[in-house]
């Protein structure tokens, strides 16, 4: 060849060094800083042209690519990492787990499977898992993209498994009778994603009515079993939830154990806002049963704030676990020695190729201890109770719901307005607070009302922030009240 061969590496390792070096620095800064900055602004229009222009045809100098980052990207985050965001529940990373995600791209391994240390910290980290939440030694379990997979992963195995037929090989259509799965009215809106997906369509998941603390109603949940028995139907899986999306509530864990048992049902529970309460001193009382379930989701990129995204779905049958998922074709054949003589992780999901999520968890586990993760969730729980204090202590703000965990749902209501009023009133508050960089809250209808969620799912949160949030609602309402009705034609 007369060309010399082209790579991608640079041909001065130490200017990339320094451009490396200065963005860890810049890195520190940034989230040493963080609670200086807003916790979210709009975009100037000319930045948001220069993320539409078309694709570089001629590179540039890794220095001039850096700037452009420090320009338009970093001022402009979603801003889960900052003190004040609880708009929704994700974590606030870290940043050990960030030189974890680092370090797993420079060794640039695919977690499909193959005997590597990579992989033996992916089985240690779902290990780990399992003993968090009180699973046998002896189960399955897999690292995912986060919750919505990791129910997928759940909800498939029981299908596979309740089904009654060889279903990888039958297909559905074979059912000797339509399946249901049943999850409450609160249920987060993947496992309707998930029974579609998996081929069951959308009437496979019925909903089941909740009581006014939000949780399943266990007799309705009964009556629903027994008149789909009755119509010929399969029942086959129950979905607990532990920490609801809206209100945080949690199922009663033990007696749909207790009811899955008797009808002879798959018990999964989407555990991933609330699962990992089982580590903490005092809150893991909360979800007491939940190692009775026959597979749990749950997100090592909420409470354990590993940087996104990682999920975990955990299988008690490990058998039935590698049964819904393995295949392997020549090429992926298992050998007695060298790199292929590893374990196949691919074996347990959807993904042949997978990133090496487990390094980022691993990390902050090894930085940080168990015990200190714990004591972070009891945190969460304690600053939810005093927001909820605060907020019952000040007549002109309305605690909507119970506080459970870590959601709070309020409202500003000073009375006399109507419940389209105090949702338009509401709404105006929290988007004010975002772009303001202020504080940002999400909200939502629960049970006909409409109210701000705040989602305290953040390590570095203190007393002060919350008090600031209750402040800055408190007088933005009162500002806009007077002229709610008629200069912004509220009804």
């Amino acid at each position: 060849m007369d060309e010399t061969p082209e790579t991608l590496d640079p041909a001065e390792w130490d200017a990339h060094r320094a451009v490396a070096h200065r963005m860890v620095d810049d890195a520190v800064d940034y989230i040493r800083d963080v609670r200086s900055r807003p916790v979210w602004q709009d975009m100037p229009t000319d930045v948001r042209a220069r993320f539409r222009d078309g694709v570089p045809r001629d590179g540039q100098p890794l220095d001039a690519v850096y700037r452009q980052i420090a320009t338009d990207l970093l001022p402009y985050p979603m801003g889960n990492i900052h003190p004040r965001f609880w708009m929704w529940y994700m974590g606030a990373s870290n940043f050990t787990g960030a030189l974890g995600d680092f370090l797993a791209a420079i060794l640039g391994s695919n977690l499909g499977g193959g005997d590597h240390a990579a992989a033996e910290i992916d089985k240690q980290v779902v290990d780990w898992m399992k003993e968090m939440v009180g699973y046998p030694a002896a189960a399955s379990g897999t690292l995912v993209s986060g919750g919505s997979m990791a129910n997928l992963i759940g909800l498939t195995v029981a299908r596979n498994t309740m089904s009654g037929i060889d279903l990888r090989e039958l297909g559905v259509s074979a059912l000797p009778a339509p399946m249901r799965f049943y999850g409450s009215d609160q249920v987060h809106s993947c496992h309707r994603i998930a029974v579609e997906a998996m081929g069951l369509g959308n009437r496979a998941l019925r909903c089941v009515p909740t009581d006014a603390a939000s949780r399943m109603d266990i007799l309705a949940l009964r009556k629903l079993i027994a008149e789909d028995r009755k119509a010929g139907l399969l029942p086959a899986c129950v979905i607990a939830t532990a920490g609801t999306v809206n209100t945080g509530a949690i199922d009663e864990l033990e007696a749909i154990a207790d009811l899955c048992a008797a009808e002879g049902l798959w018990m999964h529970v989407d555990g991933c806002i609330g699962a990992l309460l089982a580590i903490a001193p005092k809150g893991c009382a909360l979800v007491h049963g939940i190692a009775r379930a026959d597979s749990i989701a749950l997100d090592p990129h909420k409470w354990l704030h590993a940087p996104f995204e990682v999920g975990c779905a955990l299988v008690r049958d490990a058998d039935a676990h590698l049964g819904t998922f393995t295949a392997t074709p020549e090429y992926l054949a298992n050998a007695p020695r060298g790199i292929a003589s590893g374990a196949w992780l691919h074996d347990f999901g959807l993904q042949t190729s997978r990133g090496f999520r487990a390094l980022k968890v691993w990390m902050a586990l090894k930085e940080h201890g168990l015990a200190k993760f714990g004591r972070l969730v009891d945190q969460d729980l304690a600053h939810a109770r005093y927001l909820s204090e605060q907020i019952e202590a000040i007549p002109e703000l309305t605690l909507c719901f119970p506080t459970v965990i870590n959601i709070v749902c309020f409202r500003y209501d000073p009375g006399g307005l109507s419940e389209a009023t105090l949702k338009q009133l509401n709404t105006e508050i929290m988007v004010q607070m975002q772009e303001a960089g202020i504080a940002a809250v999400s909200d939502t209808t629960v049970q006909g009302r409409h109210c701000l969620r705040a989602a305290i799912n953040n390590h570095r949160t203190t007393p002060s922030d919350l008090d600031l949030l209750i402040q800055e609602v408190v007088r933005r309402g009162r500002t806009l009240v007077p002229e709610a009705v008629e200069a912004r034609g509220w009804d």
